[in-house]
């Protein structure tokens, strides 16, 4: 499959109604890949590593990649356990590993700290805010933390949070993608909605009303609704502004933690269970 070179990608990418774009898949060392996020030229895959999302064995790692899919540097960052979100703020990548909170120094491809969370469970999405505040959800506790100033402290806990997974900061809103309360096969008897928290009042505002799936990933669409991912039904969906839901794209069960290109309509998506990263042009599958 003939694929654009970065540079292509880039250009494309600085026009706002870009054509679209060939697709590109790749599993060249990708073993269980959970997140993919884009940085200028650069596409950083965290990896698992193995099975289990849980399992502290040193084999997780994150994956440099350019963004026509290449694979410039499987093993960039490695010694981690089970690597899962990831979201830069300044020249650091942070990224949520079971328990820990680990800041990649970008510019020198090295960890710069690995920040224990006492009690932490399953760390799983990462977002960061304007002022550099880091926010990681907790889907096994429903809990999300916050590290401000290199301290560790609750931004927010219960079962109102729907057990939360995906994050994102929107200007002054965290938009959370929330699992449901999970089984021990990591099914739920209900599953979670896309909602948002100030991050002042710490007011919950739902997007979608009703539960919507065990959703993993989100990002903007650039329109001012979003990009979401349900894990276990392998669905990318779009969700509006106001709460509608449309499915873009049926895949197998693990679709993960993607990014999203507003500009070309690029999802760049993990499928975990299948040990591959792939692309895709939405712009036919967009409302």
């Amino acid at each position: 499959m003939r694929t654009m070179t970065a540079a292509a990608l880039l250009a494309l990418a600085a026009c706002a109604s870009g054509p679209r774009l060939e697709p590109w898949e790749t599993g060249d060392g990708m073993d269980s890949p959970e997140s993919a996020y884009v940085l200028g030229d650069k596409l950083f895959v965290s990896q698992v590593g193995g099975a289990s999302p849980v399992e502290k064995d040193g084999n997780g790692r994150i994956s440099l990649l350019s963004l026509d899919g290449k694979v410039v540097n499987k093993n960039w960052i490695t010694g981690l356990n089970a690597p899962k979100g990831l979201r830069s703020s300044g020249n650091s990548l942070w990224a949520a590993d079971i328990d820990e909170i680990v800041e990649v120094d970008i510019a020198a491809g090295k960890v710069a700290r690995k920040i224990k969370v006492e009690g932490a469970k399953f760390l799983n999405d990462v977002a960061t805010s304007a002022d550099g505040t880091v926010y990681v959800s907790d889907m096994a506790l429903s809990r999300i933390y916050m590290v401000k100033d290199g301290k560790v402290s609750v931004f927010a806990d219960g079962e109102e949070l729907e057990y939360p997974n995906g994050l994102l900061v929107e200007g002054d809103q965290l938009v959370v993608a929330a699992w449901g309360k999970p089984e021990a096969d990591f099914s739920t008897k209900v599953p979670g909605r896309l909602f948002k928290i100030d991050l002042k009042t710490k007011k919950k505002t739902l997007i979608t009303k009703e539960p919507t799936g065990n959703l993993d990933g989100v990002e903007v669409d650039g329109k001012g609704g979003y990009v979401v991912t349900d894990w276990r039904a392998g669905k990318v969906m779009h969700i509006a502004a106001d709460g509608k839901v449309s499915l873009l794209k049926q895949f197998k069960q693990g679709t993960a933690d993607h990014a999203y290109l507003p500009e070309t309509r690029t999802l760049i998506l993990p499928h975990m269970l299948e040990n591959k990263v792939a692309a895709y042009d939405l712009s036919a599958d967009l409302p």
